[in-house]
């Protein structure tokens, strides 16, 4: 007479386990900051709240050549007019040009490093923040970069000043299929930058910021097998790609959707984002017959993406950074749009 108390009891126990692995885990949501000056508009805030992200991505300067100098120098180092909400941890971002790599002996590498830390710790201050946890180097490296980059990283963990910090590397899809060669970063962690993963400067209907054949190719089978703990960046922005007699001339910054509204303005190629410009417009110092390609992201993609790496990456845990927190990049999606992508993981 026990058995059906039994069974009752088994079915109730196969019930709870199944409900525990069929619900989702959480991700850690985090935005990339990259402009010049600190100063969140509302529409980033309420995102911001809505996704409940805990990090910020903060890039504090960008390290380079000036015109004329032989010395790496800060360039655009960001201002803050308001500080970080104090929910949110300021993590500090530092992309360094790899050319500098090839005028630094190890010397020079290391004196950069001291310099880099009380700079950065004054920038985070300046965000309302007495600590940071994380410090992220963000560096395109390539093979003739590599062995000197790799060097600035593992000496940056031997700074006392960083004895409490994380030191983490961004990623790129070619660094992740040619780890023989790249080498992997000498970092616990890292963050796969998952865009500007096709030829920007190639005219033509593609788009260069997220393709899912490039990612494919880069990608598949190979990212199980990457030996670092992996955050994933994801892009949310769109450019304006700019060509002259099918030669690539640059980014405007000076045409929005708008003005393809303008049929006296631009001809659409049809069945494609490219725009042909039917007279010159001054302000964005282009002439008639310029062709644009407008690239961009949509929720449909992002959550292809998230669900093609959650496959590669077989459960392990990462946290999802959107690139980048702007009111005209944000504005392009909702928080159920970025909610979906979320859950795609």
């Amino acid at each position: 007479m026990a058995f059906p108390k039994i069974k009752i009891f088994l079915c109730a126990a196969f019930s709870i386990i199944l409900l525990i692995s069929c619900q989702k885990k959480e991700h850690s949501v985090g935005f990339y900051y990259w402009k010049t000056i600190y100063k969140p508009d509302t529409i980033s805030q309420k995102i911001v709240q809505e996704l409940k992200s805990d990090a910020l991505f903060v890039r504090v300067m960008d390290i380079d050549f000036t015109d004329n100098g032989i010395e790496p120098t800060p360039i655009s180092p960001i201002s803050f007019e308001q500080t970080v909400d104090q929910n949110q941890e300021l993590i500090p971002v530092v992309f360094i040009n790899q050319r500098i790599f090839t005028e630094l002996d190890s010397l020079e590498i290391r004196g950069l490093a001291h310099k880099m830390i009380p700079f950065i710790a004054a920038k985070v201050k300046q965000g309302g923040k007495d600590a940071f946890k994380e410090l992220q180097i963000d560096c395109d490296w390539t093979k003739s970069s590599r062995d000197k980059f790799f060097y600035l990283l593992e000496f940056l963990q031997t700074i006392p000043e960083l004895n409490e910090v994380t030191v983490t590397s961004t990623l790129r899809l070619h660094q992740v299929k040619n780890m023989q060669t790249n080498g992997v970063p000498p970092v616990k962690k890292a963050t796969l930058m998952c865009y500007n993963m096709g030829n920007l400067r190639q005219f033509g209907d593609h788009n260069s910021i997220l393709n899912q054949q490039d990612l494919t190719t880069y990608l598949s089978g190979t990212l199980k097998n990457y030996p670092l703990q992996l955050d994933i960046a994801l892009p949310l922005f769109d450019w304006y790609v700019a060509f002259r007699d099918q030669q690539y001339i640059g980014i405007s910054k000076y045409i929005d959707q708008s003005d393809f509204q303008d049929n006296g303005l631009f001809t659409r190629n049809p069945k494609t984002e490219l725009y042909i410009l039917n007279q010159d417009l001054q302000k964005a110092n282009l002439k008639k017959g310029d062709v644009i390609r407008h690239e961009f992201v949509t929720k449909e993609q992002l959550i292809a993406t998230a669900k093609f790496l959650k496959k590669e990456l077989q459960g392990k845990e990462n946290r999802i950074i959107f690139y980048h927190l702007a009111p005209e990049v944000i504005s392009n999606y909702s928080y159920a749009d970025l909610q979906e992508v979320i859950a795609a993981f």
